[in-house]
C-alpha cells in the first residue's frame, strides 16, 4: 500500500514539474517597439512613471500570458524598420490604414483594438467653423498619417508642416503658424491643461474627424496576437476599467458631447 502511495506521489510531483515547465515554456520576452512621443494619456513610453493606458492594458495582458514585455521607444519612422528587420516583436500603436512606405500591411497581423481614439483637426477659436478650404497648413508629428487629409495633401491644397512633438505643433497653431493640427481629442485635453497658455484650441468637427483604433501590430508573432485579443475578450470589463481610470472617452459619446456644444452656442447667439 505504501508503495503504490509513494508511487502515486511521484507521479503527481513529476506531473506538477511538467505542468509548471510547459506553462514557463509558453511564456516568453518580446519587445514592442513604442512611438517615441509624448501622446499621453494614450501612452508616453519615455515616462520612467506612468506610461499611459496603452501600457496599463499591455501590462495587464503580460500578467495574464506570463509574458515578458519590453517596450524599446522610437522615433515613428524608424518602427516599421525594425520590425522588417526583427530587430523588434511587435509596434504599437499601428493601424491598417497607416501608410508606413516601409512594411506592407498584408504581411502584418493587427490585434483588436486595445483603445478606440477620435483624431481630428484642432483650431483656435478664431478660425474654427470655417470651410474646409480654409485649412492652408496642417500640422503632424513626424511620421503620422493624416488619412482624413490625404485627398487634399495629393491635391497640393493643404501643406503638412511635420513637427517633432504634441506641444511643438499645438504652439504653431496657437501662433497662427499653422491653420490646424490633427491630433487625438485626450491628447490635446491633456495638453491644453498641463499648458494654461494652450488654452482655446479645440476640435472642429465640422472638419475631418475619425475614430481611429490603437492596434498592436506583428510580422512573426501571430499567437502571441491571438493570445492578446483573448485577453481582451476574456478581461473587457477589466480593459474598461482601465480605460475609464484615465478617463478616456469613446468617439462616439465625444461627437455627440460636442455636436450638442455647437448646437447649444448657436441657439443661444
Amino acid at each position: 500500500m505504501k508503495s503504490k502511495v509513494n508511487t502515486w506521489v511521484l507521479r503527481l510531483i513529476a506531473f506538477t514539474i511538467f505542468s509548471v515547465c510547459s506553462a514557463n515554456s509558453m511564456a516568453d520576452k518580446f519587445v514592442i517597439g513604442a512611438q517615441r512621443l509624448d501622446y499621453f494619456p494614450h501612452y508616453d513610453f519615455t515616462s520612467s512613471r506612468d506610461r499611459g493606458v496603452a501600457w496599463a492594458i499591455l501590462e495587464a495582458f503580460s500578467k495574464y500570458s506570463g509574458h515578458e514585455l519590453v517596450y524599446l521607444s522610437l522615433p515613428v519612422k524608424r518602427l516599421q524598420i525594425e520590425l522588417q528587420k526583427g530587430n523588434i516583436d511587435f509596434v504599437f500603436p499601428d493601424n491598417p490604414r497607416w501608410d508606413n512606405g516601409i512594411q506592407a500591411t498584408q504581411k502584418k497581423v493587427f490585434s483588436e483594438p486595445l483603445v478606440h481614439t477620435l483624431t481630428g483637426s484642432f483650431l483656435t477659436e478664431e478660425k474654427r467653423g470655417h470651410t474646409i478650404s480654409s485649412i492652408k497648413t496642417l500640422a503632424v508629428p513626424k511620421g503620422f498619417t493624416p488619412v482624413k487629409w490625404k485627398q487634399r495633401i495629393n491635391s497640393n491644397l493643404v501643406k503638412v508642416i511635420e513637427v517633432d512633438d504634441v506641444y511643438e505643433g499645438l504652439q504653431l497653431v496657437n501662433q497662427g503658424k499653422a491653420d490646424a493640427i490633427d491630433l487625438e481629442y485626450h491628447v490635446v485635453d491633456y495638453f491644453v491643461k498641463r499648458y494654461p497658455q494652450l488654452a482655446g484650441i479645440e476640435l472642429d468637427i465640422t472638419l475631418p474627424y475619425k475614430d481611429v483604433p490603437f492596434q498592436l501590430s506583428t510580422v512573426n508573432q501571430p499567437e502571441v496576437i491571438a493570445q492578446l485579443n483573448q485577453f481582451l475578450i476574456e478581461h473587457a470589463s477589466e480593459v474598461s476599467q482601465i480605460v475609464k481610470s484615465y478617463q478616456i472617452k469613446q468617439p462616439d459619446a465625444l461627437v455627440k458631447q460636442l455636436t450638442l456644444g455647437i448646437n447649444e452656442t448657436a441657439n443661444n447667439q
